[in-house]
């Protein structure tokens, strides 16, 4: 568990050091712009994005006195477009990580597609959300006598999110976020994961 709470702090500030070298680089460039470059609401807007984060697997472990985990880092790279100030489309790619449960493993990934919808508050803040698809991944190991089925499993399912954005130059931002995703497990069984995340999206 002290191994994956490390990998997650490490994520985390790598993302943080990213953002502090961003930021200074950007102050040296475009220190004579306006704040009112700072707008995110232009049409046809569009980014990338990276994000790291923690994810949160809600399956039981079966029967048993088996080890069960619920967390671990999660990673994310996403591309998008906005087509009008508010409504725009986005896919990315998550790996959600891996949890010991049920006397063996349990991990994830998945491919998502969105549509995306965007509040702005102000020159520099704005609120996020998305609804649409996940193509996921998922394999299981376990022990037989958990009685929770092993294998490979490959499905659509639904997904969506909510977030805030910060802009602070008129290229990048740092958005926190909090996602659901329905993914199928071997044996048809069928569950969420959560992943809460920071990231840095850079716009073009």
């Amino acid at each position: 568990m002290m191994n994956k709470s490390h990998r997650l702090i490490s994520g985390l500030c790598v993302a943080a050091a990213s953002l502090a070298m961003v930021v200074g680089a950007q102050a040296q460039s475009n220190s004579s712009s306006s704040n009112a470059g700072y707008m995110t609401t232009t049409p046809g807007n569009s980014y990338i994005g990276l994000s790291a984060g923690q994810s949160d697997f809600k399956l039981d472990s079966g029967i048993g006195l088996f080890n069960r985990e619920k967390n671990d880092a999660a990673y994310s790279i996403s591309a998008g477009s906005f087509m009008t100030n508010n409504f725009g489309f986005e896919v990315g790619y998550t790996d959600f990580g891996r949890v010991a449960r049920a006397g063996g493993n349990t991990k994830a990934n998945g491919i998502n597609l969105s549509l995306l919808g965007r509040l702005p508050l102000g020159m520099s803040f704005n609120l996020l959300g998305k609804l649409g698809t996940i193509y996921s991944r998922t394999d299981v190991s376990s022990d037989p006598a958990s009685g929770i089925t092993a294998g490979t499993e490959n499905d659509f399912g639904w997904s969506y999110g909510v977030g805030a954005e910060y802009t602070f130059t008129p290229q990048w931002s740092m958005v926190l976020q909090y996602d659901e995703h329905d993914l199928k497990y071997a044996g048809g069984n069928r569950d969420r994961v959560d992943v809460t995340s920071l990231g840095l999206r850079y716009r073009f």
